[in-house]
């Protein structure tokens, strides 16, 4: 699990990570050795700027040679709807989605 915090509506999150994703943030974790945020700003301080996430989303999409609309929340979506085809039971993808989303903050 990982959180997010000041996510869309400002919400703090706590959000899966898959067992692959989790290795490759190790990895970051010990080249990069971040303070404070595993993101972080221009200012070290502060979090990565939306923006940047956003055009990082659109560098990966052209780079996928998708031509629809992708947005960071498309990815929500996307998960869902392979959980979904994997025959993953409605009502199982419907608590991870809440647990994803509504998660109180601990700070």
């Amino acid at each position: 699990m990982i959180r997010v915090e000041h996510g869309k509506g400002s919400k703090d999150r706590t959000v899966m990570l898959s067992a692959q994703l989790l290795s490759i943030l190790r990895v970051y974790w010990r080249l990069a050795k971040p303070q404070g945020w595993l993101f972080p700003g221009r200012d070290a301080n502060r979090p990565i700027d939306v923006q940047v996430l956003y055009s990082a989303c659109r560098s990966a999409r052209a780079a996928a040679g998708i031509d629809k609309r992708v947005t960071v929340h498309t990815l929500r979506h996307s998960f869902a709807t392979h959980l979904l085809e994997n025959g993953t039971d409605i009502r199982i993808i419907q608590v991870l989605l809440k647990t994803t989303t509504n998660c109180p903050s601990t700070a």
